[in-house]
């Protein structure tokens, strides 16, 4: 696990981003769409708590508030085991040929692949909380909602972005692979597509909430 300062959960934000601002590659990107996916979950439960809902949804906003408040700690979790990975992808190029160099690349790949499958299935079981809200949620902090759903869409991209690259070394051959990726590592294959159904869905969340006339009133 990184140290204090790359760990996503153990430091400032002033430190974990001076920390992403090295050219070490751990945190790197993968660790970034982490935290971005536990502001959306910050997000999500402020605007939850500030929410008031009649008898009928209480228990509905009480569990997404509670999924919210594990989901965030959940995406820091995340986020510093995507760094770990990051930092073996990185040791795995350092090394010689004939210090096995191949099989841990591809060792170093899927285990990156899976960190960031993960990240991205966190972020997809997100999406319906913020819909929710964006029906439900206190009017006035709609915009909030919205904040939000930029966030859990940078990080499922990033999420989906880092899987496709590390599919695509194995299917290169770079990482020593000969089989196709995709009957080697179905479930990972199948992960992109599942997160580009995904982004679509946060697409179409943000499109109703900036087409609403409260979000834009010169128009």
């Amino acid at each position: 696990m990184p140290d204090d300062s790359a760990s996503a959960r153990a430091s400032t934000v002033d430190r974990w981003t001076a920390a992403l601002a090295e050219s070490t590659g751990s945190p790197g990107g993968g660790a970034a769409s982490g935290v971005m996916l536990a502001i959306a979950y910050s997000l999500t439960s402020m605007v939850a708590g500030y929410t008031s809902v009649s008898d009928s949804l209480a228990d509905e906003l009480s569990a997404l508030r509670a999924r919210a408040t594990a989901g965030r700690k959940t995406a820091l979790l995340l986020a510093d085991s995507d760094a770990a990975a990051s930092e073996s992808f990185g040791s795995a190029f350092r090394l010689k040929p004939h210090e096995g160099r191949a099989d841990a690349i591809r060792d170093a790949s899927v285990e990156a692949a899976h960190a960031s499958a993960d990240l991205g299935k966190q972020g997809a079981a997100a999406v319906g909380d913020l819909e929710w809200l964006a029906e439900h949620g206190k009017p006035a902090l709609i915009a909030d909602v919205a904040v939000a759903c930029g966030a859990l869409r940078a990080a499922v991209a990033g999420a989906r972005a880092n899987v496709n690259f590390d599919l695509s070394a194995l299917e290169s051959g770079s990482a020593g692979s000969s089989a196709p990726v995709a009957e080697e590592h179905p479930v990972l294959w199948e992960t992109v597509q599942e997160l580009d159904a995904v982004l679509a869905r946060i697409d179409r969340l943000a499109a109703e909430i900036e087409g609403r006339d409260r979000l834009n009133p010169g128009e």
